[in-house]
């Protein structure tokens, strides 16, 4: 109950401050709404006025809170209620505004999480609120059962809404078309990464979804595919509770997330397993919380929705904190990636990714304070932390292709791990005459000629390779390349703009870039220290690719091929 009782006085807290951010000026087309942080509109979102009055109602209806029964809350929620209906659009959808118009997955997310009020508010009585939120599931409805997604994830999002809206209106064309999307098959490895590789939003997003999918839809197979999930996350926590993100396919890629969207789900599967590991995360997750989360995602709403997990009667285990994880080390990816050319989409997809990376081998390693992971199909190949001192990533650009290197194959050697890629690039011919346009108004249009006929001529390869070793605590990476002389290479290290670096080496050639010409390179924050040798400076090119990171230190080491440069990272407090 302790959990349950601290959720409830943030949940107070988070109440009043979003009295403060409700539109009450009744001409104003967006009444009822509460105003987004970020964009100063209010948004009928999962994230926007859906989460407040899930932290709203789980107030009003629980009789611990402060807020219990209180008639100005009632109000408020009436108000955000009616700004919901207003903005639900005649074919049941919501349009979240800063993105996603007409959006059956975005209605999904809200619509799972009203569900879920609309029962409390039906237990507690208040039947005139409940009925505007049946109102608007009964709305959305025909959004639900014909509505397509973009992302993978969105699928279960929406199964999640069409679970719960069976378990209000009883009705099997429901079942049915989530069963449509499950046939598809869950996109994860047996290893329990999700498409989207997305540790600290997605991730969460599918294995709450397919939890409600699994308990409503009595599908409790799907269970199966969140535990190894939430099995994997054990190992994709860094010392501080952020979640691993430097290898993310989505927005969260290199940002800084907790655990606490895990804690709903970890709490819920905790109690279904008996897990004593499931309740150490669930624990561990809520431990640096300020937020409850989106409506669909919503912890105290879930307490409430789901109250045999208020009592805390699951012992807990000790957390791993001492490790050297391969994930996904034997998951077929080249097979799937040559498989790709048959499927018959050439590779395209409207409004998402394809997410090629999925399954790429990683290497997590933890030894108390320090935390480090090795990446394939990623920009970066390597991060480590060493208590507050980061080295967010470690890429490598050539110009033979030119640009980023991402590493296709990890090798496990005796003493630790090579990555290799095998760069190609060739020059094409011209195309067969039997297959040129016969229409001569196309001839010459380069976008309508039929490229793919081309054979290639001089076709050349470039061969890198990254060895990198552990002795105790700290890293020897080895940069290798073949014999072909004259590519350049750049090695980037990235650092957070508040950290400290100290090196004779450095030469600032930008805001936050710095050529790094030799000499050893000294990152400090606070006592935490990691000392990288030694940098290289043999040719001029600022940049050899384009790098999205504007919002970070960029130190970089330049080389010329045949390389066999060794850089030595020493840990130390």
């Amino acid at each position: 109950m302790k959990t349950y009782k601290k959720l409830i006085k943030i949940n107070d807290v988070i109440t009043t401050t979003f009295l403060e951010r409700q539109i009450l000026e009744s001409r104003s087309r967006y009444f009822g709404g509460i105003i987004d942080r970020h964009t100063g509109i209010p948004s009928p979102t999962h994230v926007g006025t859906g989460s407040v009055i899930a932290s709203w109602v789980s107030a009003y209806v629980n009789p611990e809170s402060r807020y219990y029964h209180d008639k100005l809350l009632k109000n408020r929620i009436d108000y955000a209620l009616d700004y919901m209906l207003t903005m639900q659009h005649n074919d049941g959808t919501i349009s979240p505004g800063y993105t996603n118009y007409h959006s059956p997955p975005d209605t999904g997310f809200v619509v799972t999480g009203f569900s879920q009020i609309y029962h409390l508010l039906e237990e507690d009585g208040s039947k005139m609120l409940a009925s505007k939120l049946y109102l608007f599931l009964k709305r959305s409805m025909p959004a639900m059962l014909t509505g397509g997604c973009h992302t993978p994830n969105h699928r279960w999002v929406l199964t999640s809404a069409l679970a719960n809206l069976y378990h209000i209106f009883n009705d099997n064309i429901l079942v049915r078309r989530a069963e449509e999307w499950l046939n598809e098959g869950l996109d994860i490895t047996k290893d329990g990464e999700w498409t989207e590789r997305s540790n600290g939003i997605y991730n969460a997003v599918s294995d709450i979804s397919l939890y409600h999918t699994a308990i409503l839809l009595n599908k409790t197979e799907l269970l199966d595919h969140v535990r190894n999930n939430l099995k994997m996350m054990v190992y994709l926590v860094h010392p501080n509770g952020e979640v691993v993100t430097e290898y993310s396919g989505r927005q969260d890629l290199d940002k800084h997330y907790g655990l606490s969207p895990y804690h709903l789900i970890y709490r819920l599967m905790a109690h279904h397993d008996h897990n004593p590991v499931f309740q150490a995360m669930a624990d561990l997750a809520i431990e640096t919380i300020s937020e409850m989360g989106p409506v669909n995602n919503h912890i105290l709403l879930g307490y409430l929705s789901f109250p045999f997990i208020q009592n805390e009667n699951i012992e807990k285990a000790e957390l791993p904190k001492v490790y050297e994880k391969v994930i996904n080390g034997d998951y077929p990816i080249k097979e799937n990636i040559k498989a790709l050319e048959s499927v018959g989409h050439e590779n395209r997809i409207e409004h998402s990714s394809m997410h090629t990376s999925f399954g790429a081998p990683i290497v997590r390693y933890r030894n108390e304070d320090i935390s480090a992971t090795i990446m394939t199909k990623n920009p970066s190949f390597f991060s480590l932390r060493n208590g507050k001192a980061e080295i967010l990533g470690i890429k490598m650009y050539t110009s033979f292709s030119p640009g980023l290197v991402d590493f296709d194959e990890l090798e496990q050697m005796k003493y630790g791990y090579r990555l290799t890629k095998v760069l190609d690039k060739g020059y094409t011919g011209p195309i067969p005459g039997q297959y040129l346009p016969k229409n001569s108004e196309n001839k010459g249009i380069w976008y309508l000629l039929p490229h793919q006929y081309r054979n290639v001529t001089h076709n050349q390869s470039f061969e890198v390779t990254i060895d990198i070793v552990r002795e105790g605590n700290d890293w020897t990476i080895r940069v290798l390349t073949d014999d072909r002389a004259d590519v350049f290479v750049q090695i980037e290290f990235l650092f957070r703009l508040n950290e400290k670096l100290k090196g004779e080496g450095l030469k600032k050639i930008g805001d936050h870039s710095y050529f790094w010409e030799d000499n050893d390179l000294t990152l400090l924050s606070g006592s935490d220290k990691i000392t990288i040798e030694s940098g290289e400076y043999e040719h001029w090119q600022e940049n050899l690719g384009i790098s999205e990171h504007h919002n970070l230190r960029k130190v970089k080491v330049n080389m010329i091929s045949p390389i066999n440069k060794k850089f030595r990272l020493f840990t130390s407090r």
